[in-house]
């Protein structure tokens, strides 16, 4: 067998520069986002988001830390429900990260138009996302050294820019901040506009959710470092930056339509001059270009585990020599560039998608910290979020998600709510497929009989054709590893694999060391379980030798079976290894 290439891991700066490209590009549109709504309270609500990001840092580092593997909120949800609401959680991220590179990669291009104005928009959108695919397919580590050169020169830009604005305001003072401060609310209401404010400035931690997706592509120890970077950014340069602008600017001039789209180049205008203006716009073409790529290495990292686990065709884990899985990537250009022409470049119609599948997500993630609470109170892990910390967070996802729906669209837009479910319900009936293809093809099987029976021969031939097809799907065989475990426990596991995985085949594996013995009923109750379960063949058999991350691999390579499809119950406390040092075994009891 030849040698697996071995690829190195991220550290913390590459993998901080990844996500965090799509969450600090964030202060180029929510300051102004957030002035629109919530005037010159703009920069409380987005310390209020801050306080909601801080707690999702709890909870999303309990999560990661007892299941470490790719799939962000689908993996959270896979190992404590089922794949159908998995697969709901992970169709939210997809759409998300598809709405997510497709405007971030227009918007990116529109700055550079102000650069470069005979730049044909869509085509030359279309040739960044054909880029980053490309970067994407030559590996995670050539895709992180330039996601960490745009991480330092939007960050080096953003100093840039406040150091001219800090010498402003020293000159000048900061008389209009507090003209700004008495000035009249829209509508009057006070909770009124921080409510809308922080319905809108939550979507600025877009991309706090990615570091999950690709955890298994970094060192040990660097995903909670992730986090705290990701939080302590959009916690300084958000607020900071809508406080900086209502000391420039009146409230009626910022929340003027030219100003929404490039308050951050007006603010670099003002106070430094046409070059600083100049970096800014290069900046927001870089970061949002930076986004782009955030997208792609998510993308790829959810869809592969949805695949390793059937849920996807088993086509896209074809591998690229650089270890990419190349037809994801390339699947995910195909799609972006789709809707870019479906909405004829107007990629503003896909806010509805954006917003509504990342607070989603968000909230999601939440639920699987609950559950993962609940059913696997066992597993070891890291950190622990409170009760009340997770009961809030979700909380507050749930009030911006709500504040969102109800913020009213542009006249003659439809609202968020239409143009997500366009997305979402032909998305969700793929995956229902996928889930449900066994049994789709069987009813197919029963229509063609009692369609055909006449012309016998040709009815023969495809029902031939469809057998073979759903023996070569129940064809996989399955291992649990049972520690001794009572009919009870077993029973569960037998439920589980029926209920969620396409097999006529499990082995019920006990490892014993020498000198132990396998406990004196076992065999019986799993002769028992094969009675009742007559249309699945169980296989007990004893194995010599501890049960092991070394065990696990050899009788994964002596059997033939992947080890994603090797399952274990919840260990204790007390069990020697971590879960991802066991090549993703996965827990279903």
């Amino acid at each position: 067998m030849e040698p697996k290439k071995i690829h190195k891991k991220l550290n913390e700066l590459a993998s901080t520069a990844i996500c965090g490209n799509d969450i600090s590009s964030s202060v180029l549109y929510v300051s102004a986002l957030a002035i629109a709504f919530a005037g010159q309270y703009a920069w409380i609500t987005l310390l209020i988001v801050s306080l909601v990001l801080f707690l999702f840092r709890k909870i999303y580092g309990e999560v990661v830390g007892a299941l470490p593997l790719n799939g962000g909120a689908y993996n959270a949800l896979l190992n404590t429900t089922s794949k159908g609401m998995a697969s709901f959680a992970a169709t939210l991220t997809l759409l998300s990260y598809m709405a997510t590179a497709v405007i971030s990669a227009n918007e990116a291009i529109h700055y550079l138009h102000h650069l470069i104005p005979s730049m044909p928009i869509i085509l030359t959108t279309i040739g960044l996302l054909l880029f980053f695919a490309i970067l994407t397919i030559g590996g995670i580590r050539e895709s992180s050294r330039v996601a960490i050169g745009i991480f330092l020169f939007h960050l080096s830009s953003l100093v840039v820019l406040s150091g001219f604005i800090i010498y402003f305001l020293t000159n000048n003072g900061v008389e209009l901040f507090m003209q700004n401060w008495n000035f009249p609310v829209k509508e009057g209401s006070v909770i009124n506009a921080i409510f809308l404010g922080f319905a809108a400035s939550m979507l600025g931690v877009s991309g706090f959710e990615s570091s999950a997706n690709f955890v298994e592509e970094q060192q040990a120890g660097v995903f909670p470092k992730t986090l705290r970077n990701m939080w302590a950014i959009v916690s300084i340069i958000n607020p900071l930056m809508a406080i900086f602008a209502l000391a420039l600017f009146t409230i009626p001039i910022l929340q003027s339509s030219e100003f929404q789209n490039t308050l951050l180049i007006e603010m670099g205008h003002y106070v430094g001059g046409k070059w600083v203006a100049i970096l800014i716009a290069a900046d927001a073409f870089l970061v949002l270009s930076g986004a782009v790529l955030t997208s792609f290495v998510g993308v790829t990292g959810l869809l592969e585990r949805m695949t390793l686990d059937r849920i996807m065709p088993q086509f896209f884990l074809k591998k690229s020599r650089t270890g990419s899985s190349y037809r994801i990537i390339i699947m995910f250009f195909l799609l972006s560039v789709s809707v870019l022409l479906i909405t004829n470049g107007d990629v503003k119609l896909l806010a509805g998608v954006y917003t509504i599948s990342f607070l989603s997500v968000m909230a999601l993630f939440g639920i699987g910290n609950i559950l993962l609470k609940v059913k696997r109170n066992t597993l070891p892990r890291p950190e622990t979020a409170s009760w009340p910390s997770i009961l809030l967070a979700i909380g507050a996802v749930l009030i911006a998600l709500i504040g969102n729906i109800l913020m009213e669209t542009p006249k003659g837009s439809p609202s968020n709510v239409v143009v997500f479910l366009d997305y979402f319900i032909p998305s969700i009936i793929f995956i229902i497929i996928m889930l449900n293809r066994t049994l789709l093809l069987k009813f197919l099987l029963n229509i063609i009989h009692t369609i055909f029976d006449p012309i016998r021969k040709f009815v023969f031939k495809i029902d031939k054709n469809i057998v073979a097809t759903i023996n070569h799907i129940n064809s996989q065989e399955f291992v649990f590893f049972t520690k001794g475990d009572n009919i009870a426990t077993l029973n569960k596991v037998m439920l589980y694999i029926i209920k969620n995985e396409h097999t006529k085949k499990i082995k019920i594996v006990l490892a014993l060391e020498k000198g132990q013995v396998s406990p004196p009923n076992l065999s019986n109750e799993i002769e028992f379980l094969g009675k009742e379960y007559p249309e699945i063949n169980i296989e007990f058999l004893v194995v010599e030798g501890k049960f092991s991350p070394k065990l696990i691999q050899e009788l994964s390579q002596k059997w033939d079976i992947p080890v994603n499809f090797m399952f274990i119950g919840s260990p204790s406390d007390k069990f020697p290894y971590k879960i991802e040092e066991l090549g993703g075994v996965r827990l279903i009891i």
